[in-house]
């Protein structure tokens, strides 16, 4: 610990801070777990699934599929899909259709693009997958969006049109069943909270 007043170095700060933040991911994914402790192989895992997530971040607009996102990660695409719906909340393909609806919602509200274009831009290849994906994020289809939005957003800064009209967090009833879209899972452990 430094003595208040005195200039903590800035490697010493992120070094803590990644700690830190391994920590709370390390109960995301094994609830029970002790805190104090994360072995080398989990701290790996934990890693390669920022990877997976960064990576589809960055390259939404190309044809990524588990396997191949699995295959850089040396992992399985099984276990893949298991340990990012664990840490995320949602399969990666589900996370991936929403960083495509949230492109395609930027495109839509500030180009003159036709939807189908919008579609094929954030690397989708069926108009008919995209429309019915952007209906259940959106919650209208992409045409309507952006009629509404061209309204809803005149006159406003891009930064904070981006925000109001982002796909709001919510929880979709599947089976009988609560699925959570659009932000990380809880921590399972009420003691972490």
């Amino acid at each position: 610990m430094h003595a208040i007043g005195s200039k903590a170095r800035p490697s010493s700060v992120r070094a803590a801070f990644v700690t830190l933040a391994i920590a709370v991911w390390h109960h995301r994914l094994m609830p029970g777990a002790s805190q104090h402790h994360l072995s080398p192989r989990e701290r790996s895992g934990l890693v390669r699934l920022r990877r997976v997530r960064d990576r589809m971040d960055r390259e939404f607009a190309l044809p990524l599929s588990v396997e191949e996102l699995a295959r850089g990660v040396n992992m399985s695409a099984g276990h893949l899909s298991r340990r990012f719906k664990l840490a995320y909340g949602e399969s990666p393909y589900s996370y991936l259709m929403t960083r495509r609806v949230e492109r395609a919602m930027a495109l839509l509200r500030g180009s003159d693009l036709s939807v189908t274009d919008v579609c094929f831009e954030v690397g989708c290849s069926s108009l008919g997958s995209f429309s019915t994906k952007f209906t259940e994020l959106v919650g209208v289809p992409p045409s309507v969006y952006r009629e509404q939005q061209e309204l809803a957003t005149a006159g406003m800064p891009a930064c904070v049109a981006k925000r109001v009209s982002r796909p709001a967090s919510r929880a979709v009833r599947r089976a009988g069943r609560q699925v959570v879209r659009n932000r990380e899972a809880p921590a399972r452990n009420a003691a972490l909270e």
